[in-house]
């Protein structure tokens, strides 16, 4: 699970990580009017940025910089009352419903600091660089050994020593190591304790010095978190920051139902039992030309309503042209599958081609009762194995020539 900027913002400064003063706004009033408290605070310049889960908002003019309330209240006004469009929204953008109003900050020294899980080393991993403000795969595609990776004790977590090293290497000097070394540590207690994947801050930023900070200040100016969803449950604080505007819809329908789906951008709609499966599934699509539509896996226990469900789904992607069916029945029967088929032929309707593929617990019960319900699915047509089922959806939408597909 993913989380805004500004709850990244809140849980840091909740931690006692040094932030810049901070808002939030979902409207052009209360935006205004949290801009006038920072300018009356003495804050000669402020930020203001749209609160949406994708990149490329400064590009696409989301995130400015303001020194009037006037000015302000147009960055607010055109904020939300546009879709975002950057690289990775697409051309069909995304709604900014909140924005951040926040403090800028003079910066003399950008870095880049987070925790993350390395399943490499099946630990926990402090990634730190000098070179921040830029994203971390492009500092370790140009120059790799600018990045600096400290796994964690899986009990002790970090240790102070770890980060005063850190933070050595780094370059941080005078007053600035012991705040960097602050920031590190109280990170990784979060990190543990919120059960998160990653806590990653970009920049973190030490400010140019001035009569009362002769070093500067070591601040969090941007951040990022992201959550275990099988620890949420242990989480409730966390889990109420969860924003369903986010997430693709059909995605927490599926969530709903007990079923793993992610959509893609392919044509063809994947029903399988099995995430090892599934993943071999859309293997074996590609390999004979075509673009799975999804990932599905309805488990290995799914009711004949889920099972439904997850064809309703599926058929809610325009894009799907055709639904390749894999089913091996261990705990999931294969009659009940395809009891599933024949319920959601009748309640849903198919306009596209279906291949199914049954092997497994009762395939024969399974068999039977798809070619009785045949008359009614015009468009099923059942394979004799995997790379058989593959080949037939491929044709089926067009996405290879049929000579090709055997």
């Amino acid at each position: 699970m993913k989380i805004h900027e500004y709850q990244a913002r809140q849980l840091l400064a909740e931690a006692g990580v040094a932030v810049p003063a901070f808002a939030v706004a979902d409207n052009i009033p209360t935006a205004v009017a949290e801009a006038k408290k920072l300018f009356d605070a003495g804050i000669k310049e402020i930020v203001i940025k749209g609160q949406v889960d994708a990149g490329g908002r400064g590009k696409a003019g989301f995130v400015k910089l303001v020194t009037n309330l006037a000015d302000a209240e147009a960055a607010a006004t055109f904020m939300l009352t546009n879709k975002m469009v950057s690289y990775q929204t697409g051309p069909e953008g995304l709604v900014v419903r909140k924005l951040l109003i926040a403090a800028a900050e003079q910066i003399a020294k950008e870095y880049y600091l987070a925790i993350t899980v390395d399943r490499s080393r099946r630990t926990a991993t402090l990634i730190a660089s000098a070179e921040g403000g830029v994203e971390i795969e492009v500092v370790a595609e140009k120059n790799p050994a600018a990045i600096l990776k400290v796994p964690l004790h899986p009990i002790l977590g970090l240790q102070a020593f770890q980060a005063r090293e850190v933070a050595f290497q780094l370059g941080f000097k005078g007053k600035q190591v012991g705040q960097a070394v602050d920031i590190m540590m109280k990170i990784a207690k979060v990190f543990r304790e919120k059960d998160a994947s990653l806590v990653e801050i970009n920049p973190l930023v030490v400010t140019p010095s001035d009569e009362k900070n002769p070093d500067g200040r070591v601040l969090a100016l941007d951040a990022k978190f992201q959550f275990d969803d099988n620890a949420l449950f242990r989480q409730p604080a966390v889990e109420k920051l969860f924003d369903p505007y986010e997430e693709n819809p059909a995605e927490i329908r599926a969530h709903e139902f007990g079923l793993s789906y992610v959509a893609l951008d392919g044509n063809i709609g994947c029903l399988v039992n099995g995430a090892g499966l599934a993943m071999a599934t859309m293997d074996i699509v590609k390999l004979h030309g075509g673009e799975p539509a999804n990932f599905l896996d309805v488990g290995g226990s799914a009711s004949e309503e889920a099972v439904t469900e997850a064809f309703r789904i599926i058929l809610g992607d325009p894009n799907v042209k055709g639904i390749l069916v894999n089913i091996f029945g261990g705990i999931m029967q294969c009659d009940k599958i395809a009891r599933a088929i024949v319920s959601s032929a009748k309640t849903v309707g198919f306009q596209v081609p279906l291949v199914v593929r049954l092997e497994g617990t009762n395939v024969a019960a399974a068999r039977q009762i798809l070619a009785d319900a045949a008359k009614e699915i015009p468009g099923m047509h059942a394979a004799t194995d995997l790379t058989d089922a593959a080949r037939k959806i491929v044709t089926a939408v067009g996405a290879v020539p049929a000579a090709k597909a055997g």
